[in-house]
């Protein structure tokens, strides 16, 4: 299966400090790919990296067949690659419709004089908008939410909000930092299942950091494992999961030999 996003050797440093070093992934169309290791270890800088916020010192972004590593950030989301944050990146004086309105600007289709004057066709445009929004927020049940604003509503909930207004810019390739933050077990498992509905119904791809062990178990193709800015391992979740190296970088020691004790430090690396 042909690859959508290849990160080919990509490294950079911050001073004296090396954040990636020689950083090797490959995203498959239409998989789920998750990133995972410890705190600090360089997940979200190596999508700063992919969607052009970091300019790496060395290596290559590539995505399908196309070297984007010296593209601005506007025009990589503008092919097609959309992005969630660790801090949420909503606008927080704007309702839970109006972000995913804002959202979709880069794909507006009439020009800023047709919008100062009302043309038909940027009422025809702005109703084709919120049309899409709705969906994309029913889809996530938030409907209901449309009209409030921001401050008040639950982290988890506002984590799903901006998913939504990500998925609201119709991506084909979406980065998803640590989606499940702030949500219960029940939430996460509820999660998992919506991002294998949208991959099964939207046939996108999807590159994951998350510390949740059991959503990155159910929904995840293949996972890369990083730790002080180099892949660890790579593998199937199940492998990962329990792979000394693994256990031993989340807790800092020796995994043990016996199964159930590695199970359990695997399964607490969240």
């Amino acid at each position: 299966m042909s690859a959508v996003l290849e990160i080919d050797g990509t490294g950079i440093r911050f001073g004296g400090l090396v954040a990636l070093e020689d950083v090797n992934v490959k995203v498959p169309e239409w998989e789920i790919v998750g990133l995972i290791g410890p705190n600090g270890a360089g997940k979200t800088t190596l999508f700063d990296c992919i969607t052009g916020l970091s300019t790496p010192n060395t290596g290559r972004v590539v995505y399908r067949g196309r070297d984007v590593s010296g593209l601005p950030t506007h025009r990589r989301v503008a092919l097609g690659i959309g992005r969630t944050f660790q801090n949420i990146g909503l606008v927080r004086g704007l309702s839970v419709l109006e972000n995913c309105l804002v959202a979709q600007h880069a794909r507006v289709g009439y020009g800023t004089l047709g919008g100062i004057l009302g043309s038909p066709r940027s009422f025809s445009e702005e109703r084709r908008l919120k049309r899409n929004a709705m969906e994309v927020l029913d889809f996530f049940e938030l409907g209901h939410l449309a009209s409030s604003g921001l401050e008040g509503l639950p982290y988890g909930t506002l984590k799903l909000v901006e998913i939504a207004t990500v998925m609201a810019t119709d991506p084909d390739l979406v980065l998803l930092d640590e989606p499940s933050s702030g949500m219960g077990p029940d939430e996460a498992h509820a999660l998992g299942e919506r991002l294998l509905e949208l991959r099964k119904t939207l046939n996108i791809t999807v590159l994951m950091i998350e510390h949740h062990v059991p959503l990155v178990v159910d929904v995840c193709d293949y996972v890369y494992v990083l730790n002080f800015g180099r892949v660890l391992t790579e593998g199937k979740p199940g492998e990962v999961q329990n792979h000394p190296e693994v256990v031993a970088a989340y807790l800092g020691g020796e995994a043990e030999s016996n199964g159930e004790h590695s199970e359990e430090a695997a399964g607490g690396a969240a």
